[in-house]
């Protein structure tokens, strides 16, 4: 992907939304030693990126994607609802696949890793501002492979999430108010979907590809 600068001599103005605060004092330096780049505001949280994407209407957003408060999807859905033609990078340590299809189909033109080089970084600014999308070809390639699987509905995602812990069919049924017939439905389409025969293959599947998280 060849490299595209500004054809403006105003600077490409910069919202960072990154809630580690070493790591977001990282982010910014870099950026500024670049003379056609100006980060205008640094958000903490995603509550935060939202008011000040409002209040600043930067030219490209670099977006975490887990923040407090709203994470990285929901407040680039919040932004682009309010400005459809959003210029929005995720910048992050995850590359599942299911969080880049997320994270595209939210809005965001590109996604780039916190482990790339610092040139990746600008040249990912300076691609995106010039009306192009930025993706690296190991986060084109997942999110081929992402767009090539079927959508596990929203009460597959619950019935995943809850045998991630270990819940049995009795379990699942008491917690989603279904008979162990529908839970047992719904089992199966799981591992139709994500092409395994049991529910640890499940769970380590689910896992990788970024469809459920212990953390939560």
């Amino acid at each position: 992907m060849s490299d595209t600068t500004s054809n403006t001599t105003e600077p490409i103005t910069l919202l960072i939304a990154e809630d580690h605060g070493i790591v977001r004092q990282a982010i910014v330096s870099i950026l500024e030693l670049q003379e056609d780049l100006t980060v205008v505001a640094e958000a903490k949280d995603g509550i935060e990126a939202v008011s000040l994407y409002q209040t600043h209407q930067p030219d490209i957003t670099l977006m975490d994607l887990r923040m407090p408060q709203l994470e990285g999807v929901e407040a680039i859905q919040r932004i682009r609802q309010s400005n459809p033609k959003a210029q929005i990078i995720i910048l992050t340590t995850y590359d599942t696949d299911e969080d880049i299809y997320r994270g595209l189909q939210a809005g965001a033109r590109g996604y780039v890793l916190k482990d790339a080089d610092f040139e990746d970084l600008v040249k990912a600014v300076r691609t995106v501002h010039g009306g192009k999308r930025y993706l690296p070809a190991n986060v084109a390639l997942k999110l081929a492979d992402r767009m090539t699987t079927e959508e596990l509905t929203e009460r597959e995602r619950e019935v995943l999430n809850l045998l991630a812990f270990g819940s049995g069919n009795a379990s699942l049924a008491k917690a989603l108010h279904i008979s162990e017939g529908t839970v047992k439905f719904h089992v199966n389409h799981i591992f139709q979907k994500l092409g395994v025969h049991d529910r640890t293959q499940a769970v380590i599947v689910a896992l990788k590809r970024g469809l459920i998280r212990l953390d939560d």
